[in-house]
């Protein structure tokens, strides 16, 4: 088995919420009953945390401010073994359903509470469900005006709640209103003749067999870059409690979930991985 040039290094990344964070599922959608609801994120984020330290590797977990308050010691656990620790929001809203006050607000109580429970700074965010989409533009002044040093949200394919037309691979987004220049890391994807199509992260890691999911890395690799792996704890779960949802969503939301520990531990041993800070260059310390 061969792996790519030893100078390319690819991306482990996590976004840390509660599978009842699910969004536009009616049964999830009031955050008054999200404590009243089994929590899967505690045990499955630690194990998470536990093999990818065991596996020499530094990875960034995008943690719900929600999540952080209510479990501080994953936050603890995540600095402790020298993880990066970036922002999901706070409430796991879309940022394309927000105003730019009311983003500024959900951000900076989540910037809080995460900085509060690591003790480090939080450099980046990545936008729940890759929900920069255009004519959210602003997000980047505002991300810019709360001394986020990067963005990891857009998805250069079309998908459900996201989508934008970027260049693929690591690059400087330069269109926020204020001209002011971000780094920004956006979600890989696959070309299939003229199609562009993800396979690195959530359900289309399930989803996809691992030969396919190698032969992404390797055509990424090919073009000088790296790959960007994004899973979630509930990714892990086949426990997952089922809520009512229409058919495409709920085969999206569990399909494989048995087999994600498996394909998670092949692609640690033949590729090689950082966090999303260290692959741009962001100084951590």
């Amino acid at each position: 088995m061969t792996s790519h040039p030893a100078e390319i290094k690819d991306v482990l990344s996590f976004d840390i919420e509660d599978w009842f964070h699910i969004v536009e599922v009616q049964s999830l959608s009031d955050p008054n009953a999200w404590p009243n609801m089994e929590s899967l994120v505690e045990r499955y984020t630690e194990w998470i945390i536990e093999t990818v330290t065991d596996a020499g590797v530094t990875c960034t977990f995008f943690v719900l401010g929600w999540i952080a308050e209510r479990y501080p010691h994953l936050v603890e656990m995540m600095t402790k073994h020298g993880h990066e620790v970036g922002t999901h929001s706070y409430w796991h809203r879309k940022v394309y359903e927000l105003e730019p006050g009311t983003f500024m607000e959900d951000m900076q109580r989540s910037i809080d509470v995460i900085e509060a429970a690591g003790g480090q700074k939080v450099l980046g965010f990545r936008a729940p469900s890759f929900s920069i989409t255009p004519g959210t533009e602003w997000a980047f002044d505002v991300l810019h005006d709360l001394g986020i040093q990067y963005d990891a949200s857009l998805f250069p394919t079309t998908r459900a709640h996201g989508g934008y037309p970027c260049p693929e691979g690591p690059h400087i987004f330069n269109d926020a209103p204020s001209g002011r220049p971000m780094p920004e890391l956006p979600m890989s994807v696959m070309h299939i003749g003229p199609k562009r199509m993800a396979f690195s992260g959530g359900g289309y890691l399930r989803l996809l067999p691992l030969w396919a999911i190698r032969r992404g890395f390797e055509q990424a690799h090919r073009r000088g870059l790296p790959t960007v792996i994004y899973l979630h704890p509930r990714d892990f779960a086949p426990d997952c409690p089922r809520v009512p949802m229409p058919l495409h969503r709920r085969f999206k939301c569990y399909v494989n979930t048995a087999g994600t520990k498996n394909k998670l531990h092949a692609l640690l041993q033949q590729y090689q991985f950082t966090s999303c800070a260290d692959l741009l260059g962001i100084s951590r310390s």
